[in-house]
């Protein structure tokens, strides 16, 4: 007759496993010290634009980040603002890494919020084409002034006036000129396969 069977339990924590949805993003060959430069650069930019375009978009990201089951990734406000300040931009830019499921978890939040504001984001890039033909000044579209200037309330608050790269931007209208083409980037995010080429892009080149 065998005897009672011993079960070893062991103590060691079990491993994190990436959330699955994370896996419709390939994986580029990135070095041990996490994501480059400019992927940490254009990713917080994009949320910026997204802030600038949404008055809760804070909120918003903190909510989808729980409604896509990656909130094991971005648990809240601290952590949000932890991985956005690896950007070299930022006033108190994090020297820590920025992962590449952290990298792909705020691409798909980005994206995902970007799609539900598809027909804003449109209409206001059709709203500024008129108003340059027409050579009518940005003022006069209230909706798109409104963005414009928070979106450069938020750039001058959050970057470090001394880096070169914030420096560039002394100007309204060099500031309205980067907001813009952020739009323009969202608008790309909406597409077919929009994210997973954003994301590529983020590591290969500029999005055309």
């Amino acid at each position: 007759m065998n005897g009672p069977v011993s079960v070893m339990q062991s103590n060691s924590p079990p491993e994190r496993s990436t959330p699955l949805i994370l896996d419709s993003l390939p994986n580029p060959l990135i070095s041990e010290l996490g994501c480059p430069r400019r992927t940490r650069l254009q990713i917080d930019l994009i949320l910026l634009a997204i802030e600038a375009l949404d008055l809760k978009g804070s909120e918003a990201i903190l909510a989808l980040a729980k409604e896509l089951e990656i909130d094991e990734i971005i648990q809240n406000r601290v952590v949000l603002w932890r991985l956005r300040s690896t950007n070299p931009l930022r006033r108190y830019s994090q020297r820590r890494p920025l992962r590449l499921e952290e990298a792909k978890a705020l691409v798909m939040i980005a994206c995902h919020l970007a799609r539900r504001m598809t027909v804003l984001i449109r209409q206001l890039l059709m709203d500024y084409q008129q108003l340059r033909d027409k050579q009518v000044p940005l003022e006069h579209h209230l909706r798109l002034s409104d963005y414009l200037e928070r979106f450069r309330a938020h750039f001058r608050s959050r970057m470090n006036p001394r880096r070169a790269g914030v420096l560039v931007y002394n100007t309204d209208e060099k500031l309205n000129q980067l907001a813009l083409e952020l739009l323009g980037k969202l608008l790309f995010c909406t597409g077919t396969a929009g994210m997973q080429r954003f994301w590529i892009s983020l590591f290969d080149g500029e999005v055309a």
